[in-house]
């Protein structure tokens, strides 16, 4: 019975996946970002609050690690000077699976004031949301119910976001050229070091 219950969670879980919307959109988000951060020399500012901040965390290290300069900017700290860290050249990249986290919704008026120009990509779960409306390129993902017996606790939309994350990396890294030998410039240690370099 319990073998049962956990095939049917990850069937969920997969299920989400492959409803994720291929809509062609994140191409813009790769254009977006190649133009900021490779033809600008700008960064990827990624945020999040709570759970969506975990995988915003995730998905900066690993554009970093594959030759995209990112770095993750909480939206709480945001407010007590950390938005210093962003540059008129900077794309940022907001996560919240309801698209109406007031933290995010805040540091977009706080971005803009201070580089009115800057560009947001927003990653949700609700098309209609704040976050929506004011990203220049929205990538949805496609508003999956969460597998928390409750509904509530973040299970399945994180799962798609890291998805989502996964695959605008892997976009990244094809579109600059990424190879193996820049990898180990920026692995020294660890297996992952060890194995870029043989």
């Amino acid at each position: 019975m319990v073998q049962i219950k956990i095939k049917h969670l990850i069937e969920k879980e997969i299920e989400a996946i492959r409803n994720i919307p291929i809509d062609g959109v994140i191409q813009n988000a790769i254009d977006l970002i190649y133009e900021q951060v490779h033809q600008k020399n700008g960064k990827v500012v990624v945020s999040g609050m709570g759970k969506a901040g975990q995988i915003g965390i995730n998905i900066a290290t690993t554009l970093s690690s594959t030759g995209t300069p990112a770095v993750f900017i909480h939206p709480s700290e945001a407010q007590h000077g950390d938005l210093g860290l962003i540059q008129k050249n900077d794309i940022i990249l907001m996560l919240s699976n309801s698209g109406k986290t007031r933290e995010i919704i805040e540091l977009e008026h706080l971005a803009k004031i201070l580089h009115p120009g800057i560009k947001i990509i927003g990653l949700t779960g609700n098309a209609e949301g704040p976050l929506a409306k004011f990203s220049d390129v929205l990538l949805h993902t496609g508003h999956p119910e969460e597998i928390c017996p409750l509904g509530l606790t973040p299970t399945t939309s994180t799962t798609v976001m890291t998805v989502v994350g996964d695959v605008l990396v892997v976009l990244m890294m094809e579109r600059i050229g990424f190879t193996k030998q820049d990898y180990a410039k920026r692995h020294h240690s660890g297996y992952l070091g060890e194995k870029a370099r043989t």
